[in-house]
């Protein structure tokens, strides 16, 4: 996909959009615009060099894609080459470890296949770089590789951007999606708020000896939750929170002392673990910014919201980042970064945001106390939530995504 630099170089008309980073948010909000606007033209600038997509950002972990983020997927033309990559999730069973509360959520029981799906990040990696081979060889679509922004110098009608190369480019609208460490969005002048859980998430594939039925578990233990969603191959994505200490510990166990510990954690209900495969650790926090939109830019993805993956939020709040910008370009593609789209995203995106924070920072700050009290709570919400339906309902659209795509779409078209 390598693009001659110099031609976007001197290239004196304005491009509609440069998206700072081409990981998984900025590739796939590239190929949703440009399929849906065959008049755009984009560019991206992306830190990792062009021989392979972004090892950073296409790694070997695992997301789960809410049933309504599925169904955006769909709409946008990449579900169909990425389904047979994914594993459905039927089954959802949540418990406090040691305590009386659980609750299950079935699939059926509310007309649908799946709940959701869980994909390994290569796969979506794979099928975004095969797409955007065809924009970048149609000149669409310009790529600036082993690059990142310098500096920035917004007028009333452009954003003007200088790279590091020395290159520079103009564009009416300026998309930030360079992950939660982003410096462009310090560049631009957005504020970031912070705060850190102290705590380490051990990251991992969990080998079965028998199938996992397409059963997810949601498992809260006194370090924090623990996560086994299901994988192709018989396998478990496991998302395992701990303490600092406990999490280097873990890392470094041989693979049989460590399968012993998390059996230990999780329980039996969820199979017998065999294997597991390359462990990984990274602290938790909850950073986001205060704003989603200034003049001619806008925030996406983790440079917008970094969230605790106790409820597998993070990725389908991105994928709404990009629903919301796709539907506003469709209304304003005259002008890509006008006042009337960068405001309808901040009035768009900060109340959704804001909903599934509060969502997700209730649920770790509940569920990691060691408290009597706040245990008795919990689980006599969890035990509450199998005798009421219309609850359940509610929790389950909330997992979904459903009610969010519903109010975006009401609201922006």
């Amino acid at each position: 996909m390598q693009q001659d630099k110099s031609s976007a170089q001197t290239n004196t008309d304005p491009l509609d959009l440069v998206i700072a980073g081409g990981g998984m948010a900025g590739s796939m909000l590239a190929y949703v615009l440009l399929s849906q606007n065959p008049a755009l033209k984009l560019a991206i600038v992306e830190q990792s060099s062009d021989s392979e997509p972004s090892k950073a950002s296409f790694d070997s972990r695992s997301i789960a894609l809410a049933h309504g983020s599925v169904e955006l997927l769909q709409q946008w033309g990449l579900w169909q080459d990425l389904q047979q990559s994914g594993c459905a999730i039927k089954h959802i069973h949540i418990s406090d470890r040691g305590h009386f509360g659980k609750t299950y959520l079935n699939a059926a029981d509310h007309q649908l296949t799946a709940l959701g799906q869980v994909i390994e990040v290569e796969a979506i990696g794979e099928v975004l770089w095969q797409k955007l081979k065809a924009f970048t060889t149609q000149g669409r679509l310009s790529w600036f590789y082993s690059d990142a922004i310098a500096a920035l110098n917004p007028t009333a009608e452009l954003q003007h951007i200088s790279l590091k190369s020395g290159a520079q480019l103009q564009s009416k609208l300026l998309v930030i999606a360079e992950g939660g460490l982003s410096p462009s969005r310090t560049l631009a002048g957005f504020e970031l708020k912070s705060d850190d859980y102290q705590q380490h998430a051990l990251i991992a594939n969990i080998g079965l000896s028998d199938s996992h039925q397409h059963k997810a578990f949601e498992r809260f233990t006194p370090t924090g939750p623990l996560a086994l969603l299901p994988l192709t191959r018989q396998r478990y994505s496991l998302v395992w929170t701990l303490t600092p200490e406990q999490a280097e510990h873990h890392l470094n166990q041989p693979d049989h002392e460590f399968l012993a510990a998390l059996q230990q954690a999780a329980g039996h209900r969820a199979g017998v673990f065999k294997t597991v495969g390359q462990r990984v650790v990274y602290p938790l926090s909850l950073k986001r910014a205060t704003e989603a939109a200034r003049h001619r830019t806008v925030l996406l993805g983790n440079s917008l919201h970094n969230l605790h993956p106790i409820a597998g939020q993070g990725f389908n709040l991105a994928i709404r980042d990009i629903y919301s910008l796709s539907l506003l370009l469709q209304k304003h593609q005259a002008d890509a970064g006008s006042y009337a789209l960068t405001k309808a995203y901040q009035q768009a995106r900060l109340p959704d945001m804001q909903q599934v924070i509060l969502y997700t920072d209730s649920l770790v700050r509940l569920f990691s106390n060691s408290s009597r009290l706040m245990a008795l709570g919990r689980n006599t919400g969890l035990f509450a939530l199998n005798l009421c339906p219309d609850l359940k309902q509610a929790v389950a659209n909330q997992a979904m995504g459903l009610n969010s795509i519903r109010q975006l779409k009401a609201l922006l078209t």
